[in-house]
């Protein structure tokens, strides 16, 4: 696929895929951030900084090809008392710096490696869909997306699966229940249980 073929493809369920993420941010009040996720090495508030920062600054400056700050990673986004409308504002950045059909092309450095264009896009497209998801579940919230959000999503992590198994980002494979959702069979094969809740 094309640069320009990946930015029609894609770049339409990124930006539902942050849009799903600023309204859960939204709703997420000060006493659910101490509670747990279905990411075991995540309580929310860590969850929520993880999310914050690579979806939102971290997707942006990946478009742009420049460096992460050095301190993201450490980041508590949660301090703010404004920090979900903050999250939409940055989101709605990030997804512009995508539109650009230029943010597709080549490669975009990541640490001491780089990887091409649109593998990024869809690795940004993942942490958002999952962790949006995550948050949700956390948070007492479904997550929504269209049919198209929830095909990529599942693609994109049978696509990643091994890779993010490596890196201790996936656990093995859930089991879905017969007469699963879609959403539900991606959820799981993330190594995530589909039906967890708070």
């Amino acid at each position: 696929m094309n640069a320009i073929d990946s930015h029609r493809t894609l770049h339409p369920q990124l930006a539902d895929a942050a849009a799903e993420a600023a309204r859960i941010t939204a709703a997420v009040t000060p006493g659910q951030l101490t509670g747990p996720t279905p990411c075991p090495e995540f309580d929310t508030r860590a969850l929520v900084n993880h999310l914050v920062a690579y979806t939102g600054l971290g997707m942006e400056l990946r478009a742009r090809r420049e460096p992460h700050p050095d301190d993201l990673a450490t980041r508590d986004f949660t301090a703010e008392p404004e920090w979900a409308a903050a999250y939409a504002r940055q989101l709605d950045r990030a997804v512009a710096a995508w539109a650009e059909p230029a943010a597709w092309e080549g490669e975009i450095p990541m640490g001491e490696a780089a990887m091409p264009a649109d593998a990024t896009a869809r690795m940004l497209f993942l942490e958002l869909a999952l962790h949006g998801w995550d948050l949700a579940r956390a948070t007492g919230q479904d997550y929504r997306a269209d049919d198209a959000t929830v095909r990529l999503l599942r693609d994109v992590v049978g696509e990643f699966a091994d890779m993010y198994r490596q890196y201790k980002g996936f656990a093995e494979p859930a089991t879905a229940r017969p007469g699963a959702t879609a959403l539900e069979i991606a959820v799981a094969a993330s190594g995530r249980d589909p039906y967890w809740r708070a």
